[in-house]
């Protein structure tokens, strides 16, 4: 049944390389749509621990890694985004992701997601540093020592796990993930489709002659 609210949770690590471009993305797409973002920071590690993976299958699978090098810069090409193959994949991101859940509700989230990840795929930044998220926050406006000081609380701590706990409730298996009306879409190449479910409305019938 649809609302007169409808949402698109986005499920995201900003250690993620496809998260990445997700991230860049999605509130241009979902506002078109009359569509509200609800932002879902979350570990992949444990998740992948789950799967009896010790690390993200792009380092796990060396065939796999190489095509999704190239991947990314086909798909930064074709969105017009700016791209560095970071340095070090996966890349530790516990602090940024507590204070992206700590403001998972506010107006920055969205600018403050951005740039972390502009940091980590851009840059090639380490964004593990509370040095570089509070010149982040600091940037937007913000209250750097008051954010990183809340994110670092045992209470904002057991709801990162809870975070990561409901994740896998969801059977979120990767990132990014996005749920629309309680449907599950996976991957960067699936953001159009699950925004245009939340709205409400299905992409076009291909029909084959």
């Amino acid at each position: 049944m649809l609302t007169n609210d409808p949402q698109i949770e986005f499920w995201f690590d900003f250690g993620s390389n496809y998260s990445y471009l997700s991230t860049m993305r999605i509130e241009a797409l979902a506002a078109a749509q009359g569509v509200r973002v609800l932002w879902k920071p979350f570990l992949l590690g444990p998740v992948f621990k789950s799967l009896g993976w010790t690390t993200s299958p792009f380092v796990l699978q060396k065939e796999k890694g190489a095509y999704v090098w190239r991947d990314m810069q086909r798909q930064c090409d074709k969105y017009g985004l700016p791209w560095t193959q970071p340095g070090t994949f996966p890349r530790r991101a516990l602090l940024p992701l507590r204070v992206a859940l700590l403001g998972a509700g506010e107006a920055w989230i969205g600018a403050f997601c951005r740039r972390i990840m502009q940091c980590n795929f851009v840059e090639d930044r380490e964004i593990d540093d509370a040095a570089l998220v509070g010149e982040v926050l600091t940037a937007l406006g913000l209250d750097a020592a008051a954010l990183i000081a809340g994110a670092g609380t045992d209470e904002n701590k057991l709801a990162m796990r809870a975070q990561g706990e409901q994740a896998m409730r969801r059977r979120v298996f990767g990132a990014p993930m996005f749920f629309a009306r309680d449907e599950m879409f996976w991957g960067n190449d699936r953001l159009e489709d699950a925004v245009a479910w939340a709205a409400g409305h299905v992409a076009p019938r291909i029909v084959l002659a």
